[in-house]
């Protein structure tokens, strides 16, 4: 079976929905996802995959998983020896030295 046909079992059984109504190009909130799903996925993931995630809800950047394909992207990667990206929390000129971004 295929990272991406792997990927969409896992989150189709998380909405309860049959794979095949999930493309590459599906938006996972528009499917139905909340901020708790992520959660869950990342742990069914890492359980599928035998990989570890470095997902922490205050340092990740969650942009990078929108879609089933951003998903099936971040397991690859993973598996490849890469990482997650990390939001940044350095002071920008829109952010006065010391106070932490919104």
């Amino acid at each position: 079976m295929s990272v991406l046909e792997q990927v969409k079992k896992i989150i189709a059984k998380q909405l309860d929905m049959d794979p095949s109504e999930l493309e590459e190009s599906t938006d996972l909130q528009e499917a139905g996802f909340e901020s708790l799903d992520v959660i869950e996925m990342i742990f069914n993931l890492e359980d599928a995959f035998k990989i570890d995630i470095p997902f922490n809800a205050n340092e990740t950047d969650t942009s990078q998983m929108k879609t089933v394909g951003d998903i099936v992207r971040l397991v690859e990667t993973i598996q490849a020896g890469g990482s997650m990206p990390k939001i940044s929390t350095a002071p920008t000129s829109e952010t006065p030295a010391g106070e932490t971004p919104a």
